[in-house]
């Protein structure tokens, strides 16, 4: 297997009495009076795991990260209608994780759902390589023109290219949310060495999930611009069919979770029970007071009472027609929930406001895939004197390269320094670092914005470099420039993406961990939304200005400028107000009034302490 090598080599650099520690450890069994026996295999079913992840990744990413390209030259969409359909696709496919999610902790567990999911996505990436592959499947090539109308495609061939889209957001929706946590499912979070397993899992997760983007971003885009679409996009296919084929292999050694029920139900429950009893006086001293009940097989930790939210306490109040069994538990949960249940849906509505914040910050990601691949498409991408293009789609490597390198660098010397000094744990809390993140994604665009602004001011007073066809003359300003916007692109995901998705992972309760996953995926969906919003508002709004549209398919003619300090204007109502919500969240299991921020109050400096 492909990383057989890496697991001998991080085999043999254990001493032997950790090594056969975690054997025994890994090989230990859990068993219950109704539950069979688990064997975890641990780093045994990694080689199957990981391989599926990697090709998985380089089949979905090494399509995706081109298809605004493709649409546009092979489907002969106008960008603004390409641009659309991204942003609805990918805010559909993110939106399906939720779904996913609930299917997979219901009905079907995560091992079903990843199987089915993969397949799916390889039928998807089938059906798109054929759009390529197959001549009557695309519309004619359009002239190499300035201007003037191509032949759009027909019903027939953009329902085809609609419906492997579509088979797409089925697998993506399916393997987003439960891939990650399948991989922790083989690891006994009860032993020492497979806490160790589930830490180092985390890393190799996230390094093939950058490497996977890597390749997509340069080979692939590369063999789809330069040689052949129908060969550049069947090479994601096999790739994915490859991660079929390797993640059955590994079936016989899976830790296989059954499906346990909707946690959702609780959370219904919560909320109907709290109207039913709305009309009833709130309780003295309610920490006290409340109906107190623990199942003893709860995955859950048990959580203290916090005073916001307050009118959901009334579902846990106690009344004389309540009926509790003789466990302790109340007969019927739809008109008696516990206080344990009640601290979990806070939990729940603690973290939406955080994640309203997410889907204006994410809308500079969005910005960073569509019009910023449009910039580095009308300006100079020549390496050096040479006649050699770098792909336009490929600028987006340096996010990913400014990630990977921060990351250590952040890890390793910034919190360290940090701890030092601010006597905490991981140097910043959570909500601070990705407060950072949301203000870099500012500055991102205002840098986007700039160097927008010089890039047209060359075009139009400056000799170009050809035309691009059905856009316009092509800037003599380097490409090159493009990449100070994308390494801040990459810092903004460092700081507020990876804080988000630890955030969500950490303040949900444990048996809605899923569900928490999935949260970050629907942020991005209501930004890919929104941002489709925002285009049709601008669109139709500076159409009937002097100034004339500003997203026009020729961005020399546009101010695309304008757009980028729209959204960095939004950006700065969006930190504010998720400045107020941080100062006033609770994490969980805390139940104090201990804000977490650092605020400035009238001048003097507020210090908002960690729960």
């Amino acid at each position: 297997m492909l990383f057989s090598k890496q697991w001998k080599k991080m085999d043999d650099r254990m001493n032997k009495s950790d090594k056969e520690a975690m054997e025994k450890e890994e090989k230990a069994t859990v068993a219950t009076n109704d539950e069979p026996e688990i064997n975890y295999r641990g780093w045994k079913a990694m080689p199957f795991i990981i391989g599926n992840e990697t090709f998985e990744k380089l089949g979905a990413i090494g399509t995706l990260a081109n298809l605004l390209i493709y649409l546009t030259t092979v489907f002969n969409l106008k960008s603004i209608t390409a641009a659309t359909m991204i942003n609805v696709f990918n805010g559909t496919t993110n939106f399906g994780t939720l779904v996913g999610a609930f299917l997979c902790d219901t009905y079907f567990g995560r091992y079903k759902t990843l199987g089915f999911a993969t397949a799916a996505s390889f039928l998807g990436l089938l059906a798109i390589q054929l759009t390529a592959a197959i001549p009557e499947l695309h519309p004619h090539r359009c002239a190499a023109k300035e201007s003037g109308e191509c032949e759009g495609p027909t019903t027939g061939q953009l329902a085809f290219l609609l419906m492997g889209l579509g088979l797409m957001i089925v697998g993506a929706g399916g393997v987003r949310p439960c891939n990650l946590a399948f991989g922790v499912d083989q690891f006994n979070p009860k032993t020492e060495a497979g806490k160790r397993g589930i830490d180092s899992f985390f890393n190799w997760y996230f390094f093939t999930f950058t490497f996977a983007q890597m390749v997509s971003l340069t080979l692939i885009v590369y063999i789809q611009s330069n040689v052949s679409w129908a060969i550049g996009l069947g090479i994601p296919a096999t790739l994915m069919f490859i991660a079929c084929v390797v993640y059955f292999v590994g079936s016989k050694i899976y830790v296989k979770v059954k499906a346990t029920g909707s946690p959702m139900t609780s959370v219904a429950q919560v909320i109907v029970v709290a109207i039913k009893k709305r009309k009833l006086k709130p309780v003295e001293q309610p920490w006290l007071s409340l109906f107190k009940y623990f199942p003893p097989k709860s995955i859950n930790s048990k959580l203290p009472y916090t005073d916001q939210f307050r009118f959901l306490d009334k579902a846990a109040i106690v009344t004389p027609q309540d009926e509790i069994k003789c466990d302790g538990s109340p007969a019927d949960p739809w008109r008696l929930c516990s206080l344990q249940q009640v601290e979990e849906v806070k939990c729940l509505f603690r973290v939406l406001p955080i994640w309203a914040s997410q889907i204006m910050y994410c809308v500079t990601l969005v910005q960073l895939h569509t019009y910023a691949v449009f910039q580095a498409v009308q300006s100079d991408r020549r390496l050096g004197n040479s006649n050699f293009k770098i792909p336009a789609a490929s600028y987006v490597v340096f996010m990913m390269l400014s990630l990977t390198i921060f990351i250590p660098v952040y890890d390793r010397a910034i919190v360290p320094f940090l701890r030092k000094i601010r006597a905490k744990e991981g140097g910043i809390t959570i909500l601070q670092r990705i407060g950072i993140g949301m203000f870099v994604s500012i500055f991102t665009m205002l840098v986007s914005g700039m160097v927008e602004q010089h890039r047209r001011s060359i075009a139009l007073t400056k000799p170009t470099l050809g035309v691009v066809p059905r856009k316009g003359a092509i800037s003599s300003m380097s490409a090159s420039i493009l990449i100070p916007q994308f390494i801040l692109g990459g810092l903004t995901e460092a700081f507020a993406s990876i804080g988000l998705i630890e955030f969500y992972y950490k303040q949900f309760p444990e048996n809605m961990k899923s569900i928490g996953g999935s949260l970050f995926y629907c942020g991005l969906a209501g930004s890919n939304y929104f941002s489709s919003l925002l285009i049709f508002i601008i669109h139709r709004t500076t159409n009937r200005t002097a100034t004339g549209n500003w997203l026009k398919e020729d961005l020399n003619k546009g101010r695309l400028d304008y757009y980028y300090y729209i959204i960095a204007g939004l950006g700065i109502l969006n930190l504010g107000y998720f400045l107020l919500c941080a100062s006033w969240y609770k994490y969980k299991g805390n139940s104090d009034n201990t804000p977490e921020l650092e605020l400035h109050v009238n001048g003097e400096k507020q210090q908002l302490d960690k729960p």
